[in-house]
């Protein structure tokens, strides 16, 4: 059987779980004998270490995939302010281009697959002049699964995310609800309104504080999509 070897995961907003949903879905796939590797190609707020600067959503995801993956390859492009790329880029003096990111991608897509390629911030987020977040996704021809923080105003968020994503001429394979408030109210209706509306099935919902092993049980649907 042949399988998608790669994915892009997209947020509605930043802060909504986009690092959750892909280690936890990266722990799903690995549990099926897949040798899935996830992917930060650019990371701001990073922080100085002694190996240089790294960042908390990048060592995330490798520590969810494959043992010996370097680092400068799951997250090429490191920056130290916590801002919008363009903006941190330009706090550290660099300018962010797409052939390192390209470059970084195919050496993971030759060693692993899937490839989990997250997103940074929302769809459309600047990483340079000229270039948005949403261009890895069209250039790399990444189908996209879009994480919907459950929280107040997601459906606005979703629905315009999704739209957004189709008119870009990338394929939307479905969303993922990830409970980031606990206190959120009419969260089911909340939830059938947005399997209701959006363009695209539902691939699981992640309730909130289950640790990505322990999440990834809820994405069957999701490694169905992938199959």
């Amino acid at each position: 059987m042949d399988h998608l070897d790669r994915v892009f995961i997209a947020g509605t907003d930043t802060g909504i779980g986009k690092t959750h949903v892909s280690c936890a879905l990266l722990h799903a796939l690995r549990a099926t004998g897949r040798d899935a590797v996830g992917m930060k190609p650019v990371a701001s707020g990073c922080e100085q270490t002694p190996d240089g600067l790294r960042n908390e959503d990048a060592l995330a995801l490798q520590a969810a995939g494959p043992a010996g993956v370097p680092y400068d390859t799951i997250n090429p492009i490191s920056l130290r302010a916590p801002l919008s790329p363009h903006l941190a880029a330009a706090c550290d003096g660099v300018t962010v281009t797409l052939p390192p990111l390209t470059a970084a991608f195919e050496r993971l897509r030759a060693r692993h697959a899937p490839v989990v390629v997250e997103g940074v911030g929302g769809w459309l987020v600047p990483l340079a002049p000229g270039l948005l977040a949403s261009e890895l996704a069209r250039a790399w021809r990444l189908p996209v699964i879009l994480v919907v923080g459950l929280r107040l105003g997601c459906l606005n968020h979703a629905l315009l995310s999704a739209r957004a994503i189709i008119d870009d001429g990338c394929q939307l394979l479905g969303w993922i609800g990830n409970r980031i408030d606990p206190a959120m109210a009419a969260v089911e209706e909340n939830l059938a309104t947005l399997r209701e509306l959006l363009p695209a099935p539902c691939l699981g919902v992640l309730p909130h504080g289950e640790l990505p092993p322990h999440a990834a049980r809820h994405l069957d649907a999701a490694l169905a999509a992938l199959a």
